[in-house]
């Protein structure tokens, strides 16, 4: 008789899949995809390293779904901003401090989700991701041109600059170095002096008026 994976046997692997990606998850966080090691995850999710294979072929395509799962995590909580009620600069401006803000709280994790060299896996889903951003920042130009606060002629292009430039103002502010220097008491950028400027780029950017005082 042939083998029967039953819905139990499923449910459980998937559980236990769950639970080694949050683990890898935790890690990256805490030290970056750089420290993201088989058998360093199989000791802190309490299984065998073999056990690990059987749900990830190798480190890449671990990391690559914690980098997908992070990743979505951010996505949905800025989409949520975007489509919330309201002009559409005021969404770009609220979307834009939260997404520093969380940025900000979880440092390490920021700078391995936008910056940190990882695996082909990885680099492969930082493309991906980066279009699922220019998607979402379309739809709200989009908005933003039929309500009057933007004036943009080419939206995916538009779009896509705002991704990349974002991400990249946002590289310095999280990197080791900078974290280095700010729990060793040099002056650093706060939150507060990045979120403003790279809010005001953007909005100015898309021809925005200015928010009166």
């Amino acid at each position: 008789m042939a083998y029967r994976t039953t819905a139990t046997r499923i449910e459980r692997d998937q559980v236990l899949r769950e639970h080694i990606l949050d683990c890898a998850l935790q890690q990256v966080a805490e030290q970056g995809f750089t420290a993201l090691t088989m058998s360093g995850l199989a000791g802190a999710a309490g299984v065998a390293t073999g056990s690990l294979y059987r749900h990830f072929p190798g480190k890449g395509a671990l990391a690559a779904d914690v980098f997908v799962k992070a990743t979505r995590i951010e996505l949905n909580t800025l989409k949520e901003q975007f489509q919330a009620p309201g002009k559409a600069s005021d969404r770009l401006r609220n979307g834009l401090t939260q997404f520093a803000a969380r940025a900000w709280h979880s440092r390490q994790l920021a700078y391995a989700l936008i910056a940190e060299p990882a695996e082909e896996e990885v680099e492969t889903q930082r493309l991906f991701y980066r279009q699922a951003y220019a998607t979402i920042y379309g739809e709200l130009l989009a908005d933003g041109v039929a309500d009057g606060s933007f004036v943009v002629e080419n939206i995916p292009l538009t779009s896509a600059c705002l991704v990349g430039a974002i991400a990249e103002s946002l590289v310095g502010p999280l990197s080791p170095q900078a974290r280095a220097d700010r729990e060793s008491g040099l002056p650093s950028e706060s939150l507060e002096a990045v979120t403003r400027t790279i809010t005001r780029f953007c909005l100015r950017a898309l021809g925005a008026k200015e928010p009166t005082p």
